[in-house]
This record gives structure tokens, sequence and C-alpha cells, in this order.
């Protein structure tokens, strides 16, 4: 290959890829642990060796140049398709590993709970389990099958389809019966309000999932509560609830286990249909391993 004809270092087309992502040459260096100047440099490297900008700088930050939106679609698919057909090589030889990517909530309540009935049915798959909070954040390369809360009609998670693992869900306010032991039982919704410790999780990814909503949503009049506990992790917020700190509110499906057992308990009887469903995402443009396809079916109750 002549030197005209060279492909350019792999670490200068990642760090493009990144600061065109973020807009940023910081944001960029931060995801790659690089300095901002390291980034920075890469990228002008490039843009001497391809002979022309794709960026234009500004106080306001990074915009592509037409050739820089061109060239950024390209080194997307590229840089995709290189991490992908890695993944299948590192994979090969192991058809029966899984890597499920799972939020730490859903993991650990519902998860965890789901598998002994699958590993007993197929005991030849390996599993590997790998929390992420945000689907937003995962890398396409690193999992076979993932499982989140996905909301119709919104920004879907890129690379990935969607299928909702229940046909239906319902948004609970639930408690523990060591919350009751210690105070009285909730009367009603006003008394909720005015008499209770709601727990309300901090976090942008589930802010859909708020009181004001609920309420609102059944029509039930909604003011600031009496007494509140905040927390920025829907994990952390259901071990409070757990620990009998206060009421918060769930999804039915995914907390069924720990009412069966007790371990939770309705607050009161209301139930609103969720705007989320939990569900199963592939990721696109990638055959399935026969592990994977085995889940899958097992999961959404395909299998014959």
């Amino acid at each position: 290959m002549s030197r005209r004809d060279a492909l350019p270092p792999l670490a200068c087309l990642r760090a493009f890829e990144a600061a065109a992502r973020h807009a940023s040459f910081t944001q960029a260096g931060s995801e790659l642990n690089l300095t901002q100047s390291a980034v920075s440099r890469q990228v002008k490297r490039l843009e001497t060796d391809l002979g022309r900008p794709l960026f234009e700088r500004s106080h306001d930050g990074l915009r592509l140049t037409p050739a820089g939106e061109q060239y950024y679609r390209v080194v997307c698919r590229v840089l995709r398709e290189l991490a992908d057909e890695s993944a299948r090589l590192r994979r090969h030889g192991n058809d029966h590993q899984l890597t499920l990517a799972s939020s730490p909530t859903i993991a650990s309540l519902w998860l965890a709970r789901q598998l002994p009935d699958f590993q007993h049915a197929h005991p030849q798959i390996e599993i590997r389990i790998l929390t992420v909070e945000d689907p937003y954040r995962l890398d396409l390369a690193e999992f076979d099958l993932g499982l989140y809360y996905y909301l119709e009609n919104a920004v879907d998670p890129p690379g990935v389809l969607a299928e909702p693992i229940f046909d239906s869900e319902d948004v609970i306010a639930v408690c523990s019966p060591a919350y009751l032991s210690r105070h009285a039982d909730v009367r009603d919704a006003d008394d909720l309000l005015d008499h209770h410790t709601l727990l309300v999780v901090e976090d942008h990814f589930n802010d859909w999932l708020t009181w004001q909503a609920w309420y609102q949503g059944l029509g039930l009049e909604w003011r600031p509560p009496a007494h509140c506990l905040r927390v920025n992790s829907y994990q952390l917020l259901m071990h409070a609830t757990l620990a009998g700190q206060g009421v918060t509110l769930g999804w039915s499906r995914l907390l069924e286990a720990d009412l069966r057992q007790g371990n939770l308990v309705r607050a009161l009887p209301h139930a609103l249909p969720s705007r989320g469903r939990l569900s199963l995402l592939t990721p696109q443009h990638r055959h399935l391993t026969p592990a994977a396809r085995t889940f899958r079916r097992w999961l959404l109750n395909e299998e014959a």
C-alpha cells in the first residue's frame, strides 16, 4: 500500500469519532482517558493526513464541516463493524457464553431471580451479567442482549431493537411491612402526602416515573409531600424501601417476587399503566449467538 493510500491511525479515528459525537475535545478526552490537548493533536494529525479540516472550531465548541460529517458517518460504520467482528471472534468457539446487559436495579430485583429457571433448563450456557445504568451508554460490542425499561415514542438507544417482555405493567405505590409497623397505615392518597415519607429518585433516566405524574395520571390531587427522602439511584431507592424508610413507586411485574414473598406491600390500591415497558434490547446489524437466541426464545415464551 502506498503512503498516499495508507489508512489513518486507529487512535486518530477514535479521537475524531468521540470528538464529533460529543462536539467537544474535552468530553472526548474524558471518555478515552486522554487530555483535551491529546485529542486535539490526534484530530489535527488526521486533518493533516486527509488534507482538509473536519471541524469548525469556535468559542461555542466544535461543529463538523460538510467533509467532516461525511467522514464521521463512514468512521462510525467502520468502527462499529470492527468492534462487532472483534467481539464475534473473541467469542468464537464459545457459543455457549451469554452476556446480558441490564441496569443494577433490574439485575438485582428481577433478572437474578429469573436466571435459576433458565440455567436449570439450559445448564450448558454460561451467563455473564454486565450492569450499566443508562442504556444510552452501552457498548454494543460488549453484550449479547439487554434488559431495560423502554419508553415508546422516545429516542431509542442507538443500534438496538426493543421488544416488550410483558403485555402490560402497572406503576404502584409500595413500602415494606417494617415501615408500616413503625407508622400508621396509609389511609388514602391525601394521607400519604400529609403523614408519610415519599422516596424520590433524582435520576434523569427515570424522571418519567415521578410521584406528581402518578398522582395526576390517576386524577388525584397533587401537592408537595410533607416528607421526602431523595436519592440519585433507583437501586438505592429500592434498598431504602425494603429497609423501611418510606413509600416509593415501582413496577408491579419487576417487584412481583418481593410482593409475593411479603418483602413489600402495596401502600395504596391505585395502579397506573406504566409508560415504560421492561424490554429486551437486541443489537441490530449483528447475528445472535446460539446462546442469545435460546435466551430470547425462553424469555419471550417462544420455546417450542
